[in-house]
């Protein structure tokens, strides 16, 4: 099986690519965008969660909180990166979105009060650095909205590793379908909710439209369904390598099929941003070793 990790990784990293072309081809509101997505990803759950259904009475009212929670911010990043890429060019937003493990390791060190050394704050300033470029190269557009484009981009980072960070040392006990199927459920009525009170139409939408929709539902559960199976045979360190080859393929994608421009100061930045999360997650697979070696072993 190990001879064919590669192969399913390369699968993965495309079909997680798709979801900002998918995005960018849709007309329909971020929000609605963002909606359906969840909505459809439950629908896709569903026979999974059937068959796991009594586990959901197991369920504390304060788990049900976390989830609740959990699915409002999970909610707030998809509605900010769905409309970052409505604004700015596919390599910028994915890009900054490449930052989630290190604006991670951040979040931890403040709530959590987790540790983390001198070079690992180097690996994070050459990223930001990285991300400057990439921002300064999309001020040479002459265009207001590809810069807010950029900054939603970032703040849905934070978005995400709040969902993350909530889910960490909070619903452990949950099944991962249930996790998952419940924060999709309650960010997909977090959003309707947002839709009706501002007034987004939520229907009438075109076969156009919906098919989009499922495309962004199908895609990504794809990768996320070989990333749990690939667990079984590599380390977590691994799968999480694949994030980036999102920005890469994603880019690369969007050239082709959206016609979109990369600039050579934008290119040099992106470079450097992967390349500092790359020694990010590198240093995290050398600490997890270390802690490894230094427990006492049970006898």
């Amino acid at each position: 099986m190990k001879k064919h990790v590669g192969l399913l990784l390369t699968i993965s990293i495309i079909a997680i690519s798709f979801a900002a072309i998918f995005v960018k081809w849709s007309e329909a509101p971020a929000t609605v965008i963002s909606m359906y997505r969840m909505y459809l990803a439950c629908i896709l759950l569903s026979p999974i969660i059937f068959v796991k259904r009594r586990e959901f009475f197991k369920l504390t009212n304060k788990e049900w909180l976390f989830l609740f929670v959990a699915g409002a911010f999970l909610a707030l990043h998809f509605a900010l990166w769905f409309e970052s890429l409505k604004l700015t060019t596919v390599a910028s937003s994915t890009i900054i979105l490449s930052l989630q493990p290190i604006i991670a390791l951040i979040g931890g060190y403040f709530i959590y009060k987790e540790r983390t050394s001198v070079s690992t704050l180097l690996t994070i300033g050459i990223s930001m650095i990285g991300v400057v470029m990439v921002g300064w190269g999309d001020f040479g557009l002459n265009s207001t909205s590809v810069i807010i484009g950029d900054i939603l981009s970032f703040l849905s980072v934070i978005a995400i590793v709040g969902y993350l960070l909530i889910g960490q040392n909070n619903v452990k006990k949950i099944s991962h379908w249930i996790y998952s199927f419940c924060v999709f459920l309650f960010a997909g009525i977090t959003l309707t909710i947002y839709n009706i009170f501002m007034g987004i139409p939520i229907g009438g939408y075109d076969t156009r439209e919906w098919g989009i929709f499922m495309l962004l539902a199908i895609f990504p559960t794809i990768a996320h369904v070989i990333y749990n199976f690939l667990l079984n045979y590599v380390n977590t360190t691994t799968v999480s390598m694949s994030i980036l080859g999102e920005p890469i393929g994603a880019t690369i994608l969007a050239i082709f099929l959206l016609g979109e421009r990369v600039i050579a100061l934008q290119i040099v930045g992106g470079v450097i941003v992967l390349f500092g999360v790359f020694l990010f997650l590198m240093q995290q697979r050398k600490l997890n070793r270390e802690e490894k070696s230094n427990s006492p072993s049970l006898e």
